[in-house]
């Protein structure tokens, strides 16, 4: 009992080996992060194999949209993980309390808002992406119903974002491995056996959410021990909604461009038909799990910077940053060589029609070596977020998606047609997706290595020794 209860306790990086801390904070991350993608690959296996392709397809076309409209909580959830670092690292336990209350209340404001818009637009932004009528009815549903009961995945990322900057990333593991289990029992429920097609997986996934979010309250509201929950903090600070909105604005941007962009292309997708469609979902499913040691290491190492720079330790920030783009290079390289050797039968979990799964092997084949880019790009925008530093990431991930990834995708279809290939070779998708993830890289070391980051903590002293 007391060993569950030192996993469960707020975990101290300032402390300790860099490599080991990160380590420990990043596994059950990276477990509970694979369990959040089950949400919406155990949706796509259960639609592909219960309804067929154009489920498969129907799902995938209305990702992008549902993507642009959470940017808010990505914002939200971003900007949240570095002040709670920060001021964890500080032992500020009053504005620590005061900035969780504040992350709750913009997190409701923000669902209110989506719960509204989101309806509203769903269908006018899928009839101007040219999204095939087989498919559009289903989009437009599956929509709706995520959309109307966001508030689930809204708190379930804010208060994870909370959770992980307080050092906490195996609750969040816990609560996850839970909702995801429920997730899939109603996909099955829903789609097998009451026939409801993509709007059973759509009010799985709700539920599920719903489910995580509750017991990421519970949680919080007994770590008595590192701040204080009670009703009396939950009303509006200028400081910290400030302080909030400039550090999760530029991330949430980052996302809101990266959906335009993903919108943007999904338009050209649509464009190569039904069938390329379901490969493109494939595809982002399983590079959803290639990618999530990625996205983990990186927000690994924004907490670990957010709480040794507000504890003055800048010395651990360089030797554990150093640590952190080895291990993830490391897991990219294994992560490459499976999907060299494994991604026929990736494919084939998803779907029976030989083309599709010849097609996606194809397609997984060009971004393999790319994850080891990524890789490195991850691990250092997260130190530099950690530091609070949103804005230079943000300014790379602009340029990588607008300025090259956009272009070179219309440029290779548009060099590409031909009688067999009228709209271009849809390899053009993913060529141009490997592109922007090397320069990115390059970009990133770059700003790194220059160093502005290290002087845009939101607590400021001199740097003090460390052991």
């Amino acid at each position: 009992m007391a060993s569950l209860r030192s996993l469960l306790a707020a975990q101290d990086m300032t402390v300790g080996s860099p490599a080991k801390r990160i380590i420990q904070f990043a596994i059950p991350m990276l477990l509970g992060n694979i369990a959040q993608q089950l949400y919406s690959t155990v949706d796509s296996i259960v639609l592909g194999q219960y309804v067929g392709d154009n489920a498969l397809a129907a799902v995938g076309s209305a990702a992008p949209i549902l993507n642009l409209l959470l940017v808010l909580f990505i914002g939200v959830s971003a900007g949240a993980s570095i002040m709670i670092a920060q001021y964890f690292g500080a032992q500020d336990r009053k504005r620590l309390s005061e900035s969780v209350a504040t992350c709750i209340i913009m997190t409701g404001i923000a669902s209110a808002m989506i719960m509204i818009l989101g309806p509203l637009v769903s269908r006018p932004i899928l009839e101007a992406l040219s999204t095939p009528a087989s498919i559009i009815d289903w989009c437009e549903e599956y929509l709706n119903i995520l959309f109307l009961m966001i508030c689930g995945g809204a708190f379930y990322n804010v208060l994870s974002g909370i959770l992980r900057g307080l050092g906490d990333s195996v609750s969040a593991l816990l609560f996850l491995l839970i909702a995801t289990l429920l997730n899939i029992v109603l996909d099955v429920w829903f789609v097998a056996g009451f026939h409801w097609d993509v709007p059973g997986v759509a009010w799985a996934t709700a539920i599920a959410q719903v489910v995580s979010a509750v017991l990421c309250m519970i949680r919080l509201s007994r770590m008595r021990e590192t701040f204080d929950m009670n009703r009396s903090y939950f009303r509006f600070y200028k400081e910290h909604i400030k302080r909030l909105i400039h550090l999760g604005i530029p991330s949430g941007i980052t996302q809101m461009v990266f959906s335009l962009a993903m919108i943007i292309v999904q338009s050209l997708t649509n464009s190569f038909g039904e069938t390329f469609i379901a490969c493109n979902v494939i595809v982002m499913r399983i590079d959803s799990f290639a990618m999530m040691p990625n996205m983990t290491f990186g927000v690994s190492m924004t907490t670990y910077s957010g709480q040794n720079i507000g504890a003055g330790k800048m010395d651990r920030v360089v030797s554990g940053t150093k640590s952190g783009v080895k291990i993830s290079v490391l897991t990219s390289v294994a992560i490459t060589a499976l999907i060299l050797l494994f991604g026929k039968y990736l494919a084939r979990i998803f779907t029976n029609t030989p083309e599709l799964i010849e097609m996606t092997e194809r397609m997984l084949f060009l971004l393999a070596v790319g994850y080891i880019a990524v890789a490195v790009t991850q691990t250092l925008s997260g130190t530099m977020r950690g530091a609070g530093d949103t804005m230079t990431p943000m300014w790379i991930s602009l340029i990588t998606t607008v300025a090259i990834r956009v272009p070179v995708a219309y440029g290779m279809a548009f060099l590409t047609r031909s009688e067999e290939y009228v709209n271009g070779r849809p390899e053009s998708i993913f060529v141009s997706l490997l592109v922007s993830w090397v320069l990115g890289m390059l970009l990133t070391v770059w700003f790194y290595r220059r160093g502005k980051w290290k002087n845009k903590g939101l607590i400021h002293r001199d740097p003090v020794a460390t052991e």
